[in-house]
């Protein structure tokens, strides 16, 4: 996609201005140029680095697409400022369109990132730094493109398959959608390449890398999502040998302090208290609008009122469950008086700058591996002791008796419910709801969710009422559109049915 940007760039720069070769040939001396810089294994980890912090780029939106889309948060609606109606909010109301600006965001970012990959791929292949390290290096990347594709593949249905770079930017013009199963044969070769070639560990100063764990997991989700039970279950089960433990405290999973812990099997990596630009915000981005330093800690500030909890999630959660004081609260408290608006609290942490949080995102956890395993073992040979244990020992965590007795039937819904409470506000909410249904079914049960929204909203609209179109969802709204600006550069790529 850079290089498609660049071409165009170019072009203008030719018709405008004459700009003279000789100028296109200059070279910035305080920069080394991507040709002369793969040179050793300390290049190659800066290399590495800077595709994880492009990491941070996708997950600081992701619950727009995740948790916003689905029946787990809405959004604390601002009647003086509409801004937000054609972009974020759209995610919301299911009025998504392919001019939707954070659509071509999110195809850009991970196309970005990809090109990162492969260029770095290409450069290490031909590399002679220390094989080991080289393996560690290629399994990370392995990993990573795998991961980008399957977010593309669940977002958006058939997409681009790239696995290498473009020798001229006119290739550019003759990409097309790959078919959906291409891509997910794309996505299990990287992982088992990954799983092979990446440790289970690493020292101190590489804690945050994705590792043997980290492949494994990811593979066995992707069986779970093709419906491969036998193959998610076997390749689950690795996962029980290599380490990974429950937090005997649900909130530690959270805690900035506690960060890449005995639970965590790959997190997004941020920095906060310094100006590094490494920084999360989420609790800023999640708190009530006008609740001003009464969530965040800092006064004088002017949270989002994004990702507010809805009045189904926070029925969701059993009586006594301790996980749900851990990641949500009903409201605050602004100078003694108590306001009714709930918000995410996962990630309200002190932290030493404003703006500046600390926190990491999770993106498997070794909770989420359990509860995968229970579900292919349930979906495969039936609701066995063995997927009840793995089921009960994240309840027993939560303060929950333990479930017997279950049907197939029954076990299914008891783990997606525990699902949704498990893992709530961590960005898997609107995959695990498109994975276990159809399109039909999905829309029936967002319209159900819409329905009950609209008849009595989670927060007060300041008497603004619903778009004839709010909550509206139909079934081609199982995958999201391919962003017109792609279209509109490389005729070749197809709409998806419904976005015409």
């Amino acid at each position: 996609m850079k290089k498609i940007t660049a071409s165009i760039l170019l072009s203008f720069c030719f018709i405008q201005f004459s700009c003279q070769e000789d100028f296109l040939k200059t070279t910035d001396p305080t920069r080394i140029g991507r040709d002369l810089f793969y040179q050793n294994e300390t290049q190659f980890n800066q290399a590495l680095s800077g595709i994880y912090g492009q990491l941070q780029t996708i997950t600081n939106s992701a619950y727009i697409q995740q948790e916003f889309m689905s029946d787990n948060t809405t959004l604390d609606f601002n009647p003086l400022d509409r801004g937000g109606a054609a972009g974020w909010e759209a995610f919301e109301f299911s009025t998504v369109n392919q001019g939707n600006g954070e659509i071509n965001a999110l195809w850009n970012n991970h196309y970005a990132t990809m090109y990162n990959i492969n260029y770095a791929l290409e450069k290490l292949a031909a590399s002679t730094i220390d094989a080991t390290a080289k393996s560690a290096i290629e399994g990370q990347l392995k990993f990573l493109r795998a991961y980008h594709y399957f977010n593309l593949t669940r977002y958006f249905g058939d997409v681009v398959l790239a696995t290498k770079t473009l020798s001229n930017p006119n290739e550019s013009f003759d990409l097309v959608r790959s078919p959906q199963a291409e891509v997910y044969k794309q996505i299990e070769t990287d992982l088992a390449d990954a799983v092979k070639l990446l440790p289970a560990t690493y020292p101190a100063s590489g804690r945050g890398k994705a590792t043997k764990g980290a492949a494994v997991a990811l593979l066995g989700k992707v069986y779970l999502t093709r419906k491969n039970y036998a193959a998610a279950a076997t390749t689950l089960k690795d996962v029980l040998s290599l380490g990974y433990s429950l937090n005997a405290n649900y909130k530690d999973n959270f805690d900035p302090a506690k960060k890449n812990g005995p639970e965590s099997i790959f997190e997004v990596q941020y920095q906060g208290g310094n100006d590094l630009g490494e920084q999360s915000n989420f609790v800023y981005v999640f708190a009530p609008r006008l609740s001003q330093g009464a969530v965040t800690g800092y006064a004088n500030t002017t949270p989002s009122g994004r990702n507010i909890p809805t009045r189904d999630m926070i029925n969701a959660y059993e009586a006594g469950d301790l996980r749900k004081d851990i990641s949500l609260k009903t409201g605050y408290t602004l100078n003694g008086t108590f306001v009714g608006i709930p918000y995410v609290a996962k990630y309200q942490y002190p932290h030493t700058i404003s703006g500046r949080s600390d926190n990491n995102w999770p993106v498997l956890r070794y909770s989420d591996a359990l509860l995968m395993l229970a579900e292919s073992i349930n979906e495969s040979a039936g609701p066995t002791a063995e997927a009840l244990g793995y089921v009960n020992a994240i309840r027993k965590r939560a303060g929950l008796a333990d479930l017997a007795g279950l049907s197939k039937e029954g076990l299914r819904a008891a783990i997606m419910q525990e699902r949704r409470v498990e893992l709530a506000f961590e960005n898997q909410r609107w995959f695990d709801l498109q994975r276990t249904m159809t399109p039909a079914e999905l829309t029936t049960f967002m319209n159900g969710h819409g329905a009950r929204e609209k008849a009595n909203p989670t927060v007060a609209r300041g008497g603004i009422a619903f778009n004839a179109l709010d909550y509206v969802y139909s079934d081609f709204e199982y995958y999201l559109p391919i962003p017109a600006p792609q279209i509109l550069i490389n005729s070749k790529l197809t709409q998806n049915p419904g976005y015409n």
